[in-house]
């Protein structure tokens, strides 16, 4: 039940003993700070490595043919591999269930033309898939399905850019542009936050880009998303096979590294999980060592403050108290100070990361910030061991005898 008269006397004593609880609180506040800062810290590293990777998949596989270096199998050194659209398919049937999307790719740089408006951009004929890898956002209309794949149709989707430079204030949904002198549909408008970059580029079916630009099946480079549920070592051994498998289907040796190059974007993501595994047990080691002070400290002045209330806590048995009042009483007023000056460690702490965020940026360290789940976890935490290091000499005392007690020096 609610004690008014025990809460008013709880912060009468804060009160009259102002540097005693403001030392007690600068003990719990300076550990949430340097905690809260020393987290930030390793999120805003954390956020760099990730915005390193863009929106892009981070799980991606690019395979690239090259030149064989190596004589295999009575072949000449020399060879150009070229992939062809039974080559993707062929990746797709030895690694399906491996596989989560798979696009096959054909770029060009093109001249675009709307009415008076003229640009030059890239091209990229795709399958419909290519928007889940690359993570493009469409704003306007659609992007390329299945049915203009099959039929050969003449549409695209263009790039935000793409749109403002050629269309101005015009929808371009609707409209036909040219590419290279043929004519394309508009069927949808995209941005992607990589930016103005990957905005000027124009997507269109991959079959119709092979059959009006060079009458064939012929493919640049593949491009493919592996399961997610593959951890990086079991990504990586996948890109192998599929080297291998490849090399097997166009008689190039297994020491020839550049006739098949496969970019696994596993490496470098099991190198970014370690650095950042190694940088979060470094910054908890830190954090924690923090805390475990924090939690010394206030334990110590804890227990200085409990027999410096040696007489106090005598008087009150003379009058009456019962030795649970007593322990409450330090304990709630141990908890009061912990929990406002952990709250003040942690508003400070968050400030400091929002002043220094800008400056941040040129040590790579992007949008500092801080949980305050794991905040308020740590405050719990140091509010709790402030208890316990209140409540060993509290309950002592409160078994004093009073006379006892009126005699402590």
């Amino acid at each position: 039940m609610f004690d008014l008269d025990l809460w008013r006397e709880i912060f009468q004593s804060i009160n009259k003993n102002r540097t005693r609880s403001l030392l007690s609180g600068f003990t719990v506040a300076f550990a949430i700070l340097l905690f809260a800062i020393l987290f930030g810290i390793a999120n805003g590293l954390q956020n760099t490595f990730a915005e390193a990777f863009g929106t892009d998949a981070n799980n991606s596989i690019v395979i690239f043919p090259g030149r064989t270096t190596k004589a295999h199998n009575g072949l000449q050194a020399g060879r150009q591999i070229q992939f062809k659209n039974e080559d993707h398919d062929f990746v797709l049937d030895e690694f399906g269930e491996k596989v989560q999307y798979i696009t096959s790719k054909v770029n060009r740089n093109v001249t675009a033309t709307f009415k008076g408006e003229k640009n030059t951009y890239q091209m990229r004929a795709v399958h419909p898939e290519y928007m889940f890898i690359e993570n493009n956002v469409v704003t306007d209309g659609r992007y390329i399905n299945q049915n203009d794949l099959k039929n050969k149709t003449k549409v695209a989707v263009i790039g935000n850019v793409v749109n403002n430079e050629l269309f101005l204030k015009e929808t371009a949904i609707g409209k036909y542009i040219s590419l290279n002198g043929i004519s394309f549909k508009i069927v949808g408008v995209f941005t992607d936050d990589e930016g103005d970059n990957e905005e000027r580029v124009i997507y269109v079916p991959l079959t119709t880009a092979q059959f009006l630009y060079g009458n064939n099946d012929f493919i640049d480079f593949m491009h493919l998303t592996y399961n997610p549920k593959m951890n990086s070592d079991q990504a990586l051994a996948f890109g192998n096979d599929i080297t291998r498998k490849l090399k097997e289907r166009f008689s190039v040796a297994r020491s020839d590294q550049r006739a098949i190059r496969v970019q696994n974007m596993a490496q470098g993501t099991k190198q970014v999980d370690m650095m950042t595994f190694g940088l979060t047990v470094i910054i908890l080691v830190i954090g924690f060592g923090t805390l475990i002070a924090g939690v010394v400290g206030i334990s110590n002045i804890m227990i200085f403050i409990v027999k410096e209330r040696t007489k106090e806590i005598g008087i009150r048995k003379a009058l009456g108290a019962s030795p649970r009042s007593i322990v409450s009483i330090i304990l709630l007023e141990s908890i009061i100070i912990t929990a406002i000056a952990g709250y003040v460690g942690l508003l400070i702490g968050v400030g400091v990361l929002e002043w220094v965020a800008p400056y941040l940026e040129q040590y790579f360290i992007k949008d500092p910030s801080v949980s305050n789940r794991l905040v308020v976890g740590a405050t719990i935490v140091l509010i709790i061991a402030g208890a316990i290091a209140g409540y060993i000499p509290a309950k002592h005392a409160s078994k004093i005898k009073p006379i006892v007690a009126l005699r402590n020096d």
